[in-house]
């Protein structure tokens, strides 16, 4: 078993500057480039802290109402303002309150790369189960997958956990295939390639694939715009896209409400008017959708009922009633809005 002496020798650091920062002991000052070597031993040379007695004291006299369970966002920033999270998280946090549980700690994708927090969720303060809402990076995952008694995805790839979804494929299709309905051949994507690296695997683009080659339409690369989900680059990608006048499409399939109101803002600015000139559409039916210039296509995703589902599922897995890992996938429903339909001309 890994002690502090051996990480003390690996930094070449007392035992006792190691214990204060393993201990997030305020007392003391380290530097944060020492602090960032003893994690990195830490988690190398798997040392497990153990809980002072403080904290254990502290246990004891308050003891949680059920076992602590966690949720990690894979979202950079803004976990409580994000338009599409916040609704899961929201959903995460009532189930949890009323199956009697405690939701220990929310954290995003960033805050994992802080290795005193990676820390403090294997090893000091390690819950009995973690929701995952969409992937991580791999070797973050397997290290969560091999500490974490429960693990339960919201969108997550693995088969081999518990798993809350909907079917982004078809919901793609759907969408695609009304913009189809209303006479578009000529139809653009913007979306994001997610860890894969490869827009092809992503799901929604693979839906918007799959409804344009069943119309006998073939992709046109130049129409396919990878923006990494940033709104920015939504913005900026599609303005450079809509300059050639002699080679644009008459609508775009954003695979995101948010990047398609950021696209629309760039159609606006080019001078041309929504749906008239070019159509817009959107999946998920953040609140904002409803309110942007037209009002945005979309497809509603239960956003509350997918984290509501999930906190339940995972205190059921906990509870040792799921033999196997299950599958739940909901319901969606496109919203046809004004960004994607034609008013009818007076005669």
């Amino acid at each position: 078993m890994t002690t502090l002496k051996d990480v003390a020798e690996r930094v070449g650091v007392s035992i006792s500057t190691v214990s204060r920062v393993v201990n997030n002991e305020a007392s003391h000052s380290v530097r944060s480039e020492t602090r960032k070597k003893i994690w990195d031993a830490v988690t190398e040379l798997g040392y497990q802290p153990t809980k002072s007695a403080k904290n254990q004291e502290s246990d004891k006299k308050n003891p949680a109402v059920g076992s602590p369970v966690g949720c990690i966002l894979a979202v950079t920033q803004n976990k409580y303002n994000h338009p599409y999270f916040s609704g899961i998280l929201e959903g995460i946090e009532k189930g949890i309150a009323e199956m009697g549980y405690e939701l220990a700690f929310v954290q995003t994708v960033d805050d994992l790369r802080n290795p005193a927090v990676m820390n403090r969720i294997l090893y000091e303060n390690t819950p009995d189960g973690l929701i995952l809402v969409e992937g991580l990076e791999p070797d973050l995952y397997a290290q969560l997958k091999k500490r974490i008694p429960h693990l339960i995805g919201v969108d997550v790839s693995d088969p081999g956990i518990p798993r809350i979804t909907y079917d982004r494929v078809e919901a793609a299709k759907v969408v695609v295939q009304h913009l189809l309905q209303q006479g578009h051949r000529r139809i653009a994507f913007i979306g994001g390639s997610g860890l894969s690296h490869a827009i092809e695997k992503e799901k929604r683009y693979r839906g918007y694939r799959e409804a344009l080659w069943e119309a006998d339409i073939s992709v046109d690369p130049d129409w396919v715009i990878d923006c990494g989900w940033d709104v920015e680059k939504s913005y900026q990608r599609t303005k450079e896209l809509l300059k050639n006048k002699e080679n644009r499409p008459t609508a775009i399939f954003a695979a995101s409400d948010m990047i398609a109101i950021s696209a629309m803002r760039a159609a606006n600015e080019s001078g041309m008017q929504i749906p008239d000139d070019i159509a817009f559409a959107g999946i998920d039916n953040i609140e904002m959708s409803a309110y942007s210039s037209p009002p945005l296509t979309t497809v509603h995703i239960p956003k509350l009922e997918i984290g509501n589902i999930a906190a339940k599922t995972l205190i059921d897995y906990i509870g040792g009633r799921y033999p196997v890992p299950v599958k739940i996938s909901v319901p969606f429903e496109l919203k046809i809005r004004q960004s994607s339909v034609k008013e009818p001309r007076e005669s």
